[in-house]
């Protein structure tokens, strides 16, 4: 691959990474989370698929109260979360929202949506998420925390945040560490992609079922007469290992694994461009070419979330994760981020400081700092 035609596939992931958040701006008529009993389950269906079913402050409320009542019920045995459209299951938290409210608006998003993310971590009934299509940010942090994550060959994953200036978070820096080798700090970092089988092969989701047979699953899920993890699980690999497409591709990043862990190993991230930069290989280049593009400070707060996130319990994480989004709130690449992938979309974003070298440890240290009585409590 030439330098240009590497470069120009580099710029090209992060816009098309980017893209599902310039979608939020669409409108979509009748509620937005269907809420429903079916058997002895739970269904839980987000509904604005024309925003790629992108989650608002509400929506988090109304899953977050039906989820504590369905776990409390004697009567419910299993929870279903699930995406309307087809296009996506979630595509992250609607950043349109988030940028035109007030101060309270982006407190309490983020405080909530973690609260959330701790809920289905905990949730003492099995939970299912069938995460078709489209799932980032938001998104993974409504499903990867569960018991059980089903992909499809739509299924795409990724965490795009350092490129609009904020960070993996909704438990990022829980799971992401805890991914074979240092798969979690290249998907953190970079906001690689990752598509259908590879979603299950990277350790994300639980099973891989074929799109065309989801309906069918689910509808085997919802006769379960008793439903419990085991024969949940039965289910579920079942159709697991009837699925054909893609069935013994290996995984994408196979290949480049042993160096992956290589290069991520590094606990500073000028490092880690070094090691990129010493080894020369078109795959090197590329991730050292998307690196380039990305918020420096994002990068050095996302480094360190992940190394603190990796010996910290999932409630720790998110509050971590909490002071982290609440100062990015108040720095300015978040604001630039979004200007230049959303508003005036030359995604050219002017980072400030606009180099790794700028940002010192005072600064790093202050992200990190706790809000006191204002820190996100369980």
């Amino acid at each position: 691959m030439s330098g240009l035609s590497a470069r120009f596939n580099s710029f090209k992931r992060i816009n098309i990474t980017l893209h599902h958040l310039r979608m939020s701006n669409h409108t979509d008529a009748g509620p937005e989370v269907l809420l429903e009993r079916r058997g002895c389950a739970g269904v839980i269906t987000l509904n604005r698929p024309k925003s790629l079913n992108a989650l608002r402050l509400n929506m988090v409320r109304q899953i977050y109260s039906q989820l504590k009542k369905w776990e409390q019920d004697p009567e419910t045995f299993l929870i279903i979360l699930k995406g309307a459209g087809g296009k996506a299951f979630c595509a992250g938290g609607d950043i349109i929202e988030i940028v035109k409210g007030d101060q309270t608006l982006t407190q309490n998003f983020f405080r909530e949506e973690y609260v959330l993310n701790n809920a289905i971590g905990s949730c003492q009934k099995p939970y299912v998420a069938l995460i078709h299509g489209i799932t980032m940010g938001g998104g993974v942090g409504l499903s990867v925390h569960g018991h059980f994550r089903v992909a499809t060959e739509k299924s795409i994953f990724a965490m795009p945040e350092t490129a609009i200036g904020l960070l993996p978070d909704v438990g990022g820096g829980y799971f992401l560490p805890r991914l074979q080798g240092k798969l979690g700090y290249l998907l953190g970092l970079t906001g690689f992609r990752l598509k259908g089988r590879d979603v299950h092969a990277a350790g994300i989701a639980t099973h891989f079922v074929d799109s065309e047979k989801l309906s069918m699953l689910e509808e085997d899920l919802l006769a379960l007469k008793s439903p419990s993890k085991e024969n949940i699980a039965d289910v579920l690999e079942m159709y697991h290992t009837k699925s054909k497409i893609d069935k013994g591709k290996p995984f994408i990043l196979e290949e480049h694994m042993d160096k992956i862990n290589s290069w991520f190993s590094a606990n500073t991230m000028e490092q880690i461009v070094e090691n990129l930069q010493r080894d020369r290989s078109a795959f090197a280049l590329e991730q050292l070419k998307v690196i380039n593009k990305m918020s420096p400070t994002s990068l050095k707060i996302t480094l360190r979330q992940l190394i603190e996130g990796s010996s910290k319990t999932l409630p720790e994480v998110l509050t971590m994760e909490y002071r982290l989004s609440q100062a990015c709130m108040r720095g300015h690449d978040f604001q630039e981020g979004v200007r230049a992938a959303l508003i005036d979309k030359d995604h050219s974003p002017k980072w400030k400081p606009a180099t790794l070298k700028e940002v010192t440890d005072e600064d790093l240290n202050n992200f990190f700092k706790s809000l006191g009585s204002n820190d996100l409590k369980f």
